[in-house]
């Protein structure tokens, strides 16, 4: 028998011929050397929320679980109701607070700057009729009022917000009130030597104040009262919020101990009964406090700002009417106009000045129906009963004046030793507006006072109140739960 040569294997079949084993027949296509290894089995990390979600799932499957989960909600719900309690008072006794403190005394300092310099443009005026004989308390009512408008400038400037367009107004008028005052002095030189151009300078100095002076005063008195109404809304809504929270945390209180009840058959449960109770009391104190709270501001609104602003307008139309009455004599017919149907020629000044009373005539109607007590109509009747004593000697002074008369015209409204002038009726009219001015501002004071005083304390004592009862839902939750240890 041969071998094939260098040792080679024998053919198949024969004898010697090595075995193989066996390799069974792959089924797929074959696996690379690189991939040989098995893929890793482990699914992954699920997120932490999923996982607090499935914990939260099976702690709410037994009874300790629910009963943590009923703890903290009552909890929770306890503080929201406590903090939005706070956050809503704070804001409503924070607006409160600047209608009493701030906007309506800086509505009442815009209302005597106006008053202020137009009671010198009348003390002016009324000064320069007399001539060179003008008298010291003409010149001391000038003085006064000009020191007045002064102060009150600044302290209208110190409260307003830098940039804002009160501030504004206030530099402008600053700006004006030297000015305006340097025209009087050259009047009054003039008018002492007997210069008609006294005459002119003066009615100069009124055009600056009624042209420039004035309407800016009235803007700012009108923003302040637009200040004070926006005070009033944020002070007076209703803490809806906060009601409804407090709300559902005593409705969640209660479902909460009647749940306890139903499982155990135990009435109270101490620590649960004290956060009812404080949250009955937090819920009581903000719905009867506001409303009273409420109430106040209203009286304060309806009883004093109302009145105070009629008031202020009808002192405002006294001062300017006054002032057109003794325009109306020094111009002697130099400013005229022509009405509306084109043909009819007026004086200006007693065209203005019927116009004024008018307002007047207005204002006391209306200050008498706001009137709540006697106090507040005597003195609003009393001024009543000067004005129309003032026009009735207004008509005589005019047609004095229209028949020639400028001497019996000028001694009807200056006064003289025979006449009683119109001038004493204007400050007869002043006065008792003045005197209703002083008792409407003491209303609203107490009004305001008192409504503002029933929130007091009701921010922190909420929040307290709301951290005690969180305290006593967990530890009333706490006894239950120690039940199962």
């Amino acid at each position: 028998m041969t071998y094939p040569p260098n040792g080679g294997a024998a053919p198949p079949g024969q004898a010697g011929a090595p075995t193989m084993p066996a390799v069974p027949p792959q089924s797929g296509p074959p696996v690379p050397a690189s991939k040989s290894a098995l893929p890793d089995a482990t699914p992954p990390r699920r997120t932490a929320w999923a996982e607090g979600v499935d914990r939260l799932r099976e702690a709410a499957t037994t009874e300790p679980g629910r009963l943590r989960i009923i703890g903290a909600v009552l909890a929770l719900l306890v503080v929201a109701f406590g903090a939005v309690t706070a956050w809503q008072m704070t804001e409503r006794s924070a607006a409160a607070d600047d209608v009493l403190h701030s906007s309506q005394p800086l509505s009442a300092s815009a209302a005597d700057i106006y008053r202020s310099l137009a009671d010198a443009n009348t003390a002016a005026s009324s000064g320069f009729l007399a001539g060179g004989q003008e008298t010291k308390a003409s010149r001391d009512r000038y003085e006064l009022d000009i020191k007045t408008a002064a102060a009150k400038l600044i302290t209208a400037a110190n409260s307003s917000e830098p940039g804002s367009p009160s501030a504004e107004t206030i530099s402008e008028l600053n700006k004006l009130l030297p000015e305006y005052k340097g025209l009087i002095e050259r009047a009054r030189a003039n008018n002492r030597q007997g210069y008609p151009l006294g005459g002119a300078y003066l009615r100069y100095a009124n055009e600056k104040m009624q042209q420039q002076m004035l309407p800016k005063a009235k803007h700012l008195y009108q923003r302040e009262n637009q200040r004070l109404s926006a005070d009033y809304a944020d002070a007076k809504p209703y803490p809806w919020a906060a009601i409804g929270l407090g709300v559902l945390a005593l409705g969640g209180l209660v479902w909460a101990q009647r749940r306890n009840y139903r499982r155990t058959n135990r009435v109270l449960n101490q620590g649960m009964v004290a956060a009812t109770a404080a949250s009955t009391v937090v819920l009581l104190w903000l719905v009867v406090g506001h409303s009273v709270a409420r109430a106040g501001l209203d009286e304060s609104y309806d009883h004093g700002v109302r009145s105070l602003n009629v008031l202020h307008d009808a002192r405002i139309a006294s001062l300017n009417a006054r002032g057109n009455e003794n325009l109306t004599l020094v111009s002697r017919g130099a400013e005229t106009k022509k009405l509306a149907d084109g043909k009819t020629t007026v004086d200006v000044f007693d065209y203005d000045f019927q116009q004024d009373m008018k307002t007047l005539t207005k204002g006391l109607t209306l200050a008498a129906d706001l009137a709540d007590d006697k106090a507040g109509e005597a003195p609003v009747q009393a001024a009543t009963g000067n004005m129309k004593v003032w026009k009735s000697r207004h008509q005589e002074a005019r047609a004095a004046d229209d028949a020639g008369d400028y001497q019996g015209a000028l001694n009807k409204v200056i006064g003289s030793k025979n006449d009683k002038p119109t001038g004493e009726c204007f400050d007869g009219v002043d006065k008792n507006l003045a005197l209703a001015l002083t008792h409407e501002e003491s209303e609203f004071k107490q009004a305001a006072g008192d409504g503002l005083d029933a929130m007091t304390g009701l921010p922190v004592g909420a929040a307290v109140l709301a951290v005690l009862a969180a305290a006593g839902a967990l530890l009333g939750i706490g006894r239950r739960l120690s039940e199962y240890r």
